[in-house]
């Protein structure tokens, strides 16, 4: 069985802990483990190979992640945009082969109780394995208004037909629902023959399984599968749940009482996260007076003091600041929508932005200036690049640099600079097996980061 993890998704409403370059997968929360690694290690007991479908950005992301954890059987599907789960799920049949089981899982869920979980993989196992396709449904423990719904009949012992799929209901219908006990939440997680699942797209969808399998057969192939752009422009933007889902004959759900929760916003990840006796998540950096049932976040050098204040959620990060109210996790999305509109930079970043080669943290910004510090991991480089309104100075701080300089190549070592004059080729590596980290400064008129002109690149960007 492979398990295909589907790593899409910026995190909008946990903004700005989550960042489109940093989104909430691979945030490290959990005993110092991301959502993403614990999904992977949850799933490689039953699971032989892992398929990750992401964009360029979280493909870096999710390698190092998995290096972490000592899992290196693993299949990379790059995505230029997303076009939804239906074409997403169709690329990983197509690279896993007919006869393989797919087991489907979102990256971003939490699940505790292992036993139970064990037990509904096994069943979906055995149902796919007859040519069913599988969702899982969780056992409700609360009229939640943020998930879909499963309407299931005909149950036998775990195993259940679907009579109907259902959106997200307001308050009185999802107390209905939990009422009359044959509706589940609808986990976003599928199991069935790839084979299975391809016939069923082709039948209920034939737009979505053309062109993804046009995108698919087209796609440029290195250590990963990238999908061209052009061709993901043709796939139409649908969810499995309306392309196959509401549509086959073959449905099948397993009820599991799994002790599931989607991490989709600050109120999910308050509820998982440890509190103080008066509610408030603990935060060694954050001073509490007279305050209750209060989202705190700041981990940084600064004091934080919070006094007199119930039930709101506030986030402290180094380049953004976010006091709301607990249950706002809508509103988020909004917030996020104008911010994009008026200083895109940070929705997408924070002040450490996570590269192929490594990652670099902003340290201080002016209007003809920028001071950083470069990470770059052994054995890996920048690319070949020039700058058309920037000057940089680079000081080795760790490690052993390798400079290229128009024509020239030479070493830094610690203490050690150079300077990249404005218009001039050059590239940096590191050639050694530590971490290299320089301190760079960057001096001009015009200091974003589109003003990159890329000769070379070990990782295809433009």
């Amino acid at each position: 069985m492979v398990n295909v993890i589907l790593c899409g998704g910026s995190g909008t409403r946990l903004w700005p802990i989550s960042r489109e370059n940093l989104p909430k997968q691979f945030l490290k929360m959990f005993e110092n483990q991301s959502i993403f690694q614990k999904t992977v290690i949850r799933n490689r007991k039953f699971c032989n190979r892992v398929v990750i479908v992401s964009n360029d950005s979280q493909y870096f992301l999710a390698v190092d992640q998995l290096e972490e954890i000592g899992h290196d059987d693993f299949a990379s599907i790059i995505e230029p945009m997303g076009r939804n789960t239906a074409a997403s799920i169709a690329f990983s049949a197509f690279e896993a082969g007919d006869d393989e089981i797919l087991f489907v899982t979102p990256s971003d869920h939490l699940i505790k109780d292992d036993e139970n979980y064990k037990t509904a993989v096994e069943e979906g196992q055995r149902l796919a394995k007859d040519g069913n396709i599988v969702t899982f449904g969780i056992v409700p423990s609360s009229p939640q208004t943020g998930y879909g719904y499963i309407k299931a009949v005909k149950c036998e012992n775990l195993a259940c037909d679907v009579e109907e799929f259902k959106e997200k209901p307001d308050e009185k219908t999802a107390e209905e629902y939990l009422k009359a006990g044959n509706y589940f939440w609808n986990s976003g997680m599928f199991m069935f023959k790839a084979g299975v699942y391809l016939e069923e797209l082709k039948t209920y969808a034939p737009d979505i399984y053309e062109s993804a399998k046009k995108a698919y057969d087209n796609a440029k192939r290195s250590d990963f599968v990238r999908i061209k752009a052009e061709d993901m422009l043709e796939i139409r933007d649908e969810s499995i749940d309306y392309a196959v889902m509401e549509y086959s004959k073959k449905i099948k759900m397993v009820k599991a009482d799994i002790d599931w929760k989607d991490i989709g916003d600050f109120d999910a990840l308050y509820e998982v996260l440890p509190k103080d006796e008066n509610g408030n998540t603990i935060n060694e950096k954050v001073l509490l007076l007279d305050s209750k049932n209060n989202f705190v976040f700041g981990k940084y050098k600064k004091q934080m003091v919070v006094s007199d204040i119930n039930d709101l959620v506030i986030v402290d990060t180094p380049s953004a600041l976010l006091v709301t109210k607990k249950g706002n996790g809508q509103k988020i999305k909004q917030i996020v929508k104008m911010l994009k509109e008026i200083n895109p930079e940070v929705v997408k970043y924070g002040r450490t932005v996570y590269k192929p080669w490594g990652k670099y943290t902003v340290l201080e910004i002016d209007k003809k200036f920028i001071v950083k510090t470069i990470k770059v991991k052994p054995g890996k480089r920048l690319s070949l690049q020039k700058h058309f309104h920037r000057s940089e100075h680079w000081v080795v701080v760790k490690g052993i640099a390798e400079v290229t300089k128009g024509e020239e190549k030479f070493l830094l070592r610690p203490n050690e600079s150079t300077y990249i004059k404005i218009g001039e080729v050059h590239r940096l590596a590191n050639p050694g097996k530590i971490d290299l980290e320089i301190v760079e400064i960057q001096v001009g008129e015009y200091l974003s980061e589109d003003d990159i002109v890329r000769l070379e690149d070990d990782y295809a960007r433009n």
